[in-house]
């Protein structure tokens, strides 16, 4: 394959780890293929190639990546999607598999040459499984790693483009769709004048926007995000209540967070859980760990909340209403009454992504968000709404004795 001048570009930088943000059509597949061929051949290497499940890398990659390796093959195999290819060394041989992000804990002790990881912006608990899992598997090495994506909001895939000035071993590039020759401009020009501007931009431009159609479009993380340990002293010792929220979770990950109220009704979010496949005893194990004065856990799961009271820890009843909730979270977002610590990458990556759909199919149909990259959000959702509900109906008691029947 050729390499465009802005391929080439990237292709030819020596820095451990590059980071791309590009436009749809960019060409980030020919230039991944590139890249694994290049260092396979050249020298006795592992690389794996990582996308968010096994059927996008399947997708993606599989076939473009056989079409280059095949006549240089000494085997393949189809099922686990490897391919074992000669080096330009004699006698020696390089392997190359395909991996799903949903499956990378399977990568655990294991040791590359080169991991390409493909559009890192949908890969969930992103930060966590890099320093864990991945980054352990290029220490041996001295691995090399590449990072593409087109933007998906401010999510950790931003936080990662910005790297370069924190880590000298990091390269951020930024190419738009226009970038790639290959594509007509007439066809760029069309989608620009056919899509929202901010979906463009993101998609084709490789721009970094809030998605649209935002849940909380009130939040913003330089009024609402907090790393400052001076300010979690100040929490701590103000803190009237500890509060728990969870989402139950085994296939698709739970969702805990750790919520402390300070004297002033602010509520401060301290920490996350965010974990697949944990049984019912290991959640109520940890979660009995945060000491939290109330627990509000999602009402869809009775069973497994009748399994937290019979842990000891004290269940509270939670609404079901997504819209009433939702309002509540969002006012303590306007008032400046709700603020998330800096380690709680996936509840911020959720609340810059979590939306409504594009059209409502009956206008009189309440406007519920879209069901995904939501578990954090509900979580925080089911004890914020109850636990300021709560507190309204105390000062209602408090004031109007005789008329509240909160």
């Amino acid at each position: 394959m050729i390499l465009t001048p802005a391929q080439n570009l990237i292709a030819s930088d020596t820095h451990r780890f590059r980071v791309i943000s590009s436009g749809r059509r960019f060409g980030k597949t020919v230039l991944a293929i590139e890249e694994m061929k290049g260092k396979a051949v050249s020298r006795e290497c592992k690389i794996v190639y990582v996308a968010p499940t096994i059927q996008q890398a399947r997708d993606i990659a599989w076939l473009e990546l056989l079409k280059e390796l095949r006549p240089i093959s000494l085997y393949v195999n189809e099922s686990r999607l490897e391919i074992k290819v000669r080096t330009i060394v004699p006698g020696k041989s390089s392997t190359i598999a395909l991996r799903g992000w949903e499956a990378i804990e399977t990568l655990r002790g294991q040791s590359f040459d080169l991991i390409v990881l493909d559009e890192v912006a949908s890969m969930r608990n992103f930060f966590e499984n890099w320093q864990e899992v991945i980054r352990p598997t290029l220490t041996d090495r001295k691995g090399e790693a590449i990072f593409i994506s087109t933007p998906k909001g401010f999510n950790h895939f931003y936080d990662l483009y910005g790297m370069e000035h924190k880590d000298k071993d990091y390269k951020s590039f930024h190419f738009t769709s226009y970038d790639n020759p290959h594509i007509p401009k007439d066809e760029l020009d069309k989608a620009a004048q056919e899509l929202p501007a901010d979906r463009f931009a993101q998609e084709y431009m490789a721009d970094f926007r809030k998605a649209e159609g935002l849940v909380y479009k009130e939040f913003n993380r330089e009024k609402h995000v907090w790393k400052d340990e001076v300010v979690t002293k100040k929490v701590l010792a103000t803190t009237a209540m500890r509060i728990v929220g969870l989402d139950w979770g085994y296939t698709n990950p739970t969702a805990i967070l750790s919520i402390y109220l300070d004297t002033d009704s602010h509520y401060w979010v301290m920490n996350e859980y965010f974990k697949a496949q944990k049984t019912t005893a290991e959640i109520i194990e940890y979660a009995g760990s945060l000491q939290g004065m109330k627990y509000y856990p999602d009402p869809a799961e009775p069973d497994r909340n009748e399994e937290m009271r019979k842990a000891g820890l004290n269940v509270q009843e939670v609404s079901k209403d997504v819209e009433a909730g939702i309002n509540s979270v969002r006012e303590l977002f306007k008032t400046g009454r709700l603020h998330i610590h800096g380690s709680c990458l996936e509840l911020i990556n959720e609340l810059e992504t979590y939306h409504y759909p594009e059209k409502k199919a009956d206008k009189n149909e309440p406007e519920l968000p879209v069901k995904e990259d939501d578990h954090l959000v509900d979580a925080l959702r089911y004890a914020l709404y109850m636990q300021s509900s709560q507190k309204l109906k105390q000062i209602a008691s408090h004031f109007y004795p005789a008329r509240s029947r909160y």
